[in-house]
């Protein structure tokens, strides 16, 4: 391995394959005595204590994969099932091997298989892409890690910029082909300095401590003193109270972002909560409008499916006043990605727990809490509507929020009343805590189909 890879991942067990050379398939012009006095390969596999390695070699015939590295990856992907070990790809290639024909270019079927049974086997994969990352590699093994990161200022793409430019015309330059555009197209999870790579890994492999990190709320006054059901709208609304990645930030002692900035008011990492590795969703009320897009109920899809691959339990954090309304959102299918959501928590085979922090608007919020356990903190709310909402269909007039949010039936006690929530429990972080910790542990998947069967076998009259 390289020094780089060292330093990023730290001292080797072992290393593989280091013999293995490829054979001259095409009868290549030069090509045998290009390879004929290689000291390696234009790939390096080997295993750490905590992780298979696949390190790419540019310097080697621009690291282009032939059959050799593709055969060391499949390898590797078969001898971490084996082990029961994640892969971490440190990428850096060219493409596939021209000079090896279409031998080299089936090697990008053969590694995504491989890639594929490790993540059918329950396994996590993680990608850093470094400059350049391009071609067979990048569309093959490359992008189908669970996770993937890439060096700020990096080369990442299909075609390379040279090849897109003399055979299409096109110049790429600021508009893709590099790591920030890639990041900004959610085509991966994040872009870090050269130096925070090693943290980065360590944190999603969840070998060291990568605390969430979030901006302190602003007040803009005394909690409100209203009484009734309206007082607990408002209490819940309150500008300052504590939101879901607020109390995620408390909760994960590691935090690994997934598709970073994909939509700021819905949050997704790998984590490590209560020293155990889960998927955590946190809502940010105070992201823009608060309000969750299509593309934020993909990436909750996303986690809740990694979760189920690799055997984790789900915690949702929810403060939302209800999923994005407007035109552009319908358009892009909002209504479909909630459904979507709700089938993703049905075939969730591990644990869910979800918590109500603030307000739970609508289907956009119960999408995020339809888990085995769902707590609501004592002055949070959940509604079918929000009460304006609902004073506009009922009365013509919105001002008339107040009189319908006692009909409605919002608070906490309402909800345990009604058997919709498993428990009230307390407004601090601590309480959080200990309420989601106990819930963990006793909880059991197919929880939060019979607590909703019950709840509406209660209500249906014969």
């Amino acid at each position: 391995m390289s020094d780089r890879a060292l330093l990023i991942l730290g001292p080797l067990i072992e290393e593989w394959d280091g013999g293995l050379r490829s054979g001259d398939p095409l009868d290549f012009p030069g090509y045998a005595a290009q390879i004929a006095d290689l000291p390696n390969e234009s790939v390096r596999t080997g295993r750490t204590a905590s992780a298979v390695v696949i390190e790419g070699d540019f310097s080697v015939l621009g690291g282009s994969m032939g059959v050799v590295h593709g055969e060391q990856v499949v390898r590797a992907y078969d001898r971490a099932i084996d082990a029961r070990l994640p892969v971490v790809a440190l990428t850096r290639s060219g493409g596939a091997r021209m000079q090896e024909g279409m031998v080299s270019l089936i090697q990008m079927q053969r590694t995504a298989a491989a890639a594929t049974r490790h993540r059918d086997a329950g396994l996590l994969s993680i990608a850093v892409h470094l400059s350049p990352t391009t071609g067979g590699v990048f569309a093959s093994y490359g992008s189908l890690c669970d996770l993937q990161v890439a060096e700020a200022g990096a080369t990442i793409g299909f075609a390379g910029p040279r090849v897109v430019s003399q055979t299409v015309g096109e110049s790429v330059e600021g508009r893709s082909h590099s790591a920030e555009t890639a990041l900004a197209a959610h085509l991966i999870d994040s872009v870090v300095e050269p130096d925070n790579v090693r943290r980065w890994v360590e944190g999603a492999l969840g070998t060291r401590p990568a605390p969430l990190v979030v901006r302190p709320r602003p007040s803009s006054g005394p909690e409100p003193t209203d009484t009734g059901a309206w007082g607990e709208v408002l209490r819940a609304r309150h500008r300052g109270r504590p939101t879901g990645i607020d109390l995620a930030a408390v909760l994960c002692s590691s935090w690994t972002e997934l598709s970073e900035g994909s939509d700021p008011s819905l949050r997704v990492g790998l984590a490590t909560v209560d020293g155990n590795r889960a998927v955590v969703v946190a809502s940010d009320r105070y992201a823009g409008a608060g309000r969750p897009t299509p593309a934020g109920f993909a990436l909750v899809q996303r986690g809740v499916q990694l979760a189920g691959r690799l055997g984790l339990p789900v915690v949702t954090l929810v403060d939302l006043p209800g999923a994005d309304p407007s035109s552009a959102a319908e358009n892009a299918g909002i209504a479909r990605e909630i459904a979507r959501t709700f089938a993703s928590f049905a075939a969730l085979p591990t644990v869910c727990v979800c918590v109500c922090v603030g307000e739970g608007g609508s289907g956009g919020a119960l999408a995020l809490a339809a888990g085995d356990r769902l707590l609501v903190q004592r002055h949070a709310i959940f509604s079918v509507i929000g009460p304006e909402g609902a004073a506009a269909i009922l009365h013509r007039d919105a001002n008339l929020a107040a009189e319908v949010a006692g009909p409605l039936r919002l608070t906490s006690v309402d909800l345990l009343d009604l058997g919709i929530a498993d428990e009230v429990i307390g407004e601090t972080a601590s309480d959080v805590q200990a309420a989601v910790r106990s819930a963990l542990a006793s909880a059991k998947p197919g929880d939060r189909l019979r607590r909703a069967d019950r709840v509406s076998g209660m209500w249906l009259r014969r």
